[in-house]
């Protein structure tokens, strides 16, 4: 069994994981573990850079707690171009010999009145509880899922940007 280790104990970004794994690799058996590190970035990133720092952040912190074949990161963010701002999530996946996938997630707008509650010092999930009268739905549907009723739920929207990382894994021999 080869293992896993997520640099978080969100649900729905464990389960996006153990998706991402089990669709790439079927044959293989997976143990997913979650694993509470720093990002060692702001609460609420606002750019590609820092969500990747983030997101690298965590796989090191978690292959390194675990001692597992696999480190996984995923933090979201928030990005403004072309005169608005769009939610996403960045994966970057490390293993024992230090090689590293990057991918990420969908992108989605988000509405003017959540960035006016981001800018306040919330963070994205904090907005969403307000705008849709939820409790906590950033460790369930996510901003994905309450924009699309749940069509893209937040594990959906990030199992494609664990594969995107995964392919760094699945053609070794093209980024040699």
């Amino acid at each position: 069994m080869k293992k896993v280790a997520v640099g978080s104990k969100n649900k729905p970004k464990m389960e996006a994981v153990r998706a991402a794994f089990e669709k790439v690799w079927p044959e293989e058996a997976w143990e997913v573990v979650g694993v509470e590190v720093e990002s060692g970035v702001g609460s609420q990133p606002m750019s590609d850079e820092e969500a990747i720092t983030g997101a690298r952040n965590r796989a090191r912190q978690a292959l390194q707690a675990e001692n597992s074949d696999y480190g996984v990161g995923i933090e979201g963010g928030i990005h403004q171009t072309a005169g608005t701002h769009f939610a996403f999530g960045w994966m970057v996946i490390v293993d024992k010999n230090r090689k590293e996938g990057i991918g990420s997630s969908i992108r989605m707008r988000v509405p003017p009145r959540a960035i006016d509650i981001i800018q306040d010092g919330k963070e994205l999930g904090d907005a969403d509880d307000v705008l849709f009268g939820k409790s906590d739905s950033k460790h369930r549907e996510g901003f994905f899922g309450l924009m699309s009723k749940n069509l893209i739920t937040r594990s959906s929207g990030y199992t494609d940007g664990v594969i995107v990382a995964l392919t760094r894994f699945i053609h070794p021999h093209l980024f040699e």
